[in-house]
């Protein structure tokens, strides 16, 4: 535990006011407590930390690593932090581009040694770091599975060629660079290899001396597979039901998009001493106030700061003044996580599951946050990112009841129940989907193999599994 002796009391308040459908919702459930919510929501573990007037008021862990065993959550427990890896990782790239090593508006077939961003069509695309950590690239592949922790993984460069035993596609430029946004997990990767071949050392390594180390986050690594010593003490991944992933979590080589293993605590330390560098105070990683502000402005020429939300350097940003906050949400196989960060009074929060059913918990977690510290409008409806490709959603879900169909469209996924006209739901993350109109969420689900095999609907509190149909049984009744 690392706590402010003045935070205690309220602390017990954040987590005896759990509202289901607080977040993102006009209306408000009765308050529920940490321990009900977690275990309506079959969410074995969290580490959650909090930063207020630019310090870090509170870091504590609750629940369990495994949902099978007694082992508790730690201030140090790792999680697997899913796309919070990418603004970290844009922190490395950043200090580089101060120190005159890298230049975000160079194209990046100029530093790779090992590999090119491929031609097409005898047209050769030209993209930058800028390009990559704004998802504006035009490169494909969304977001990544991972792997089982039995193996085999590929290597970074069959991911990008796309060659088994990689598990998507390739990465290509099939977009103009640019000019629009469309997120990239594969863009992300193209960054990583970048950073290994001008600097010439594996890529945990790059992380531990550039950010991990000067930060102090002595419980986080970008190792993968896991060392020994830290998966001994690593939360264990729970899809649903709180049944453990076997072999305890999938394996990410793509580590700059979805590779990072972190505590919240950590990942206050990291907030804290951006927020101090955006205060003109001395920054651990030697980043400068102008290099901080860069990463926070839009990267499109049709955006401005005001405007609901847009992309920055790594970091997604909305709102404006005092309202200005910034962050990333985080999921891989089994994991969910969330990074909230408000300039104007300092002020941050960090939270860590090992459960996919647990959604609804991070929406509750910030309500009961904000509520309590009465900080500003700390989250919006949930902000829509762009579609993702690749990924075959469509078919039947149903279980003994009642079934779903699930239609895609360009920009969004359909849901159709009954006779009720077929309801729009938007990308959170490669998995996750809300709807606009009503308080409803979706959370697919992948298979060993890596296709969607389930789905999870939840509405206030509570939640519906449903298994998808193979496609001969797929037809509405």
């Amino acid at each position: 535990m690392s706590c402010n002796a003045d935070a205690e009391p309220r602390i017990k308040r954040v987590l005896r006011n759990l509202r289901p459908g607080a977040e993102g919702s006009a209306q408000q459930g009765s308050a529920h407590t940490l321990d009900d919510r977690m275990a309506h929501c079959a969410t074995p573990g969290i580490s959650l930390g909090l930063i207020d007037g630019c310090q870090i008021d509170w870091a504590k862990g609750y629940g369990k690593r495994c949902h099978q065993g007694g082992e508790l959550v730690q201030t140090s427990t790792p999680f697997q932090a899913g796309s919070i890896s990418k603004p970290v990782f844009a922190l490395a790239i950043m200090t580089l581009v101060q120190d005159g090593r890298l230049d975000l508006d160079a194209d990046v077939n100029g530093y790779l040694t090992s590999w090119r961003v491929p031609s097409t069509v005898g047209w050769q695309p030209k993209v930058t770091l800028r390009q990559l950590l704004s998802h504006t690239a035009g490169t494909t592949v969304h977001g990544f599975p991972g792997y089982p922790a039995s193996g085999p993984w590929p290597t970074v460069l069959q991911i990008l060629n796309g060659e088994t035993p990689a598990n998507t596609r390739p990465v290509v430029v099939d977009g103009l660079p640019g000019t629009q946004f469309r997120y990239s997990g594969g863009g992300t990767t193209i960054a990583q290899q970048v950073l290994v071949d001008v600097l010439e050392r594996p890529f945990p390594r790059i992380m531990e001396d550039l950010v991990l180390g000067p930060l102090g986050m002595a419980d986080s690594t970008y190792e993968q597979p896991l060392p020994p010593p830290i998966a001994a003490r690593a939360a264990i991944a729970h899809p649903w039901n709180g049944v453990p992933t076997p072999g305890g979590w999938h394996v990410y080589p793509e580590m700059a998009a979805a590779g990072l293993w972190t505590t919240a605590r950590d990942l206050a330390l990291l907030g804290h001493d951006f927020l101090s560098t955006l205060q003109g105070r001395r920054s651990q990683l030697g980043l400068k106030q102008e290099t901080a502000e860069a990463m926070l402005r839009p990267q499109l020429p049709e955006q401005t700061s005001g405007q609901d939300s847009f992309m920055g350097l790594g970091w997604q940003c909305a709102g404006e003044g005092d309202s200005f906050r910034f962050g990333h949400d985080g999921a891989d196989h089994g994991f969910l996580a969330r990074l909230r960060l408000v300039p104007a009074g300092g002020q941050g929060a960090i939270a860590m599951i090992n459960s996919i059913q647990g959604w609804p918990l991070l929406d509750e977690l910030f309500g009961a946050i904000r509520h309590e510290y009465s900080w500003p409008l700390f989250e919006d409806l949930p902000k829509a990112i762009s579609m993702p490709d690749g990924i075959d959603y469509a078919g039947t879900y149903s279980d003994q009841w009642r079934k779903v169909m699930i239609e895609p469209a360009p920009d969004a996924l359909y849901l159709a129940f009954g006779d009720q006209d077929p309801l729009r739901l938007l990308p959170q993350s490669t998995m996750a989907f809300f709807a606009p109109a009503i308080n409803l969420s979706v959370v697919f689900e992948r298979n060993e193999a890596g296709n969607i095999c389930s789905m999870a609907l939840t509405q206030h509190d509570e939640t519906i599994d449903l298994r998808r149909e193979a496609p001969q049984q797929a037809n509405m009744t």
